[in-house]
């Protein structure tokens, strides 16, 4: 895919939607670094195409261009990760598919302007920047001093699931929701109950506890309550968890706090204030936090930051409030579409 015309498509920044429907780092880059960067990235280059950096993304490829910008039908990067899996042409070529809730995102994201911004450099999941990163970035204000932010929580190898996990995950089936493996080569998982939105009750979510094998867990659009979320205390090697605009308020802060491992944290629309913020403070691996349209005030976000200083807060009031880049290679999807 040749992407030569991005430099004037990537000019339609100023038709992107508001920060609530899709976040480039948080929505689109999660999906480049799992299904894209690893065939087309700093060590593989399917069809002469980079994807982890806009400068090398600019380069482009041999099939033509990859998006239109405000116009996903017409663009082939939607075209091929649409077509059947055994087509020839379809993407990517290694591993699952894209879930339709991916494709979704891709599209919304083309439609408002394929914004890429400045300077961001993706990597292959779990992999490491490409050594030229620095110089094909364009640079990037220093971010005040500060710690930095611990390692990401590394995934055992030899974890394995409980005879007690393949029940849960065959219960939570039966309510139309595949717990799906991360990668065909390790035992971690995903589940997106967004998809299944107000059918989504803590009754549903329930079995979750058993399933300590999942990383990833989409619970936005739910109604998912504070009690509900008792159901995810034992999942300790959980890093993403989305819980955008669900009835979610400050009781779910004793769920936080047992959720060690995680990296993002998505609030969004909830009813969260104030009072749920000291329990993230200790939350040592939490690089992102999205706290828009809820009750949160900006002396409370401040403190959080003078605790945190490497915490990307991304409030909608302003800029993020943030004292580092937030990490484009922990998976998150941000505010919500509507």
């Amino acid at each position: 895919m040749k992407l030569s015309c991005w430099s004037i498509l990537l000019g339609a920044s100023a038709l992107a939607l508001p920060a609530a429907a899709v976040d480039f780092k948080a929505d689109v880059a999660p999906i480049f670094e799992q299904k894209c960067i690893g065939c087309h990235g700093p060590d593989k280059q399917k069809g002469k195409l980079r994807l982890d950096t806009l400068e090398n993304a600019l380069k482009g490829g041999k099939g033509g261009p990859a998006l239109k910008a405000g116009d996903p039908d017409a663009s082939e990067l939607i075209k091929r990760v649409e077509l059947p899996k055994d087509n020839d042409d379809h993407m990517p070529t290694e591993g699952d598919p894209l879930t339709k809730e991916q494709v979704t995102i891709l599209r919304d994201w083309i439609k408002a302007g394929a914004v890429w911004p400045d300077g961001v450099v993706l990597t292959a999941k779990g992999g490491k920047p490409p050594a030229s990163a620095d110089a094909a970035a364009p640079a990037q204000p220093k971010a005040p001093a500060g710690p930095p932010p611990p390692p990401l929580p590394e995934l055992s190898k030899d974890f394995v699931p409980t005879a007690a996990e393949t029940d849960a995950i065959a219960a939570i089936a039966k309510s139309g929701i595949d717990v799906r493996l991360i990668a065909q080569n390790g035992p971690w998982r995903e589940a997106n109950f967004r998809l299944s939105g107000s059918n989504v009750t803590d009754a549903v979510i329930a079995p979750l506890k058993e399933v300590t094998s999942l990383v990833e867990l989409n619970l936005a659009m739910t109604r998912v309550t504070d009690a509900g979320l008792s159901a995810v205390d034992g999942l300790g090697h959980l890093q993403n968890l989305q819980l955008q605009l669900t009835g979610i308020g400050d009781g779910a802060a004793e769920h936080f706090k047992k959720l060690t491992n995680l990296v993002t944290l998505n609030l969004y629309g909830s009813q969260v204030s104030d009072a749920t913020l000291p329990a993230l403070k200790d939350l040592a691996h939490l690089r992102s936090l999205y706290l828009w349209q809820t009750k949160v005030t900006p002396d409370a976000v401040q403190q959080l930051k003078a605790a945190r200083p490497g915490l990307y807060i991304n409030t909608g009031w302003e800029a993020p409030a943030t004292n580092a880049v937030p990490a484009t290679n922990a998976p998150a999807k941000a505010e919500e579409k509507k």
